[in-house]
């Protein structure tokens, strides 16, 4: 299991930002990482994607690693972020736009206004 805790570590440090999710950023395998994606796509958000369902050991080794039971899991420059609640709520609550503000991360700001005023 340290080779993948190993090879976890080395894509949370060597990514900006990551999400590992069911499937991928172009095609999720479920709600709740279509949703995560969907918010990071729209925001023009930079990002690498795990597929946990291609290695069951990387989908144990994820919840593991954060010590966080479900995926997706997002992950900016090395930290753990939170899932998809978590996410859905600081990006209506404009938190997300301040990690990614102090972190150097690039987005859409115009894009993450229109998902606040489609869900205010």
């Amino acid at each position: 299991m340290s080779d993948i805790k190993e090879a976890i570590q080395t894509t949370v440090t060597d990514n900006a930002v990551v999400l590992f999710m069911k499937g991928t950023k172009e095609m999720p395998q479920c709600g709740f990482s279509s949703r995560v994606a969907g918010v990071l796509n729209y925001m023009g958000v930079e990002f690498a994607d795990v597929n946990v369902l291609a290695d069951e050991n990387m989908r144990q080794g994820i919840k593991d690693f954060s010590d966080w039971p479900t995926v997706p899991q997002l992950y900016v420059k090395g930290e753990f972020v939170g899932g998809c609640d978590i996410i859905t709520e600081m990006t209506l609550s404009g938190e997300l736009d301040t990690l990614f503000d102090e972190n150097s991360v690039t987005y859409d700001k115009d894009a993450a206004d229109k998902i606040r005023e489609s869900n205010g």
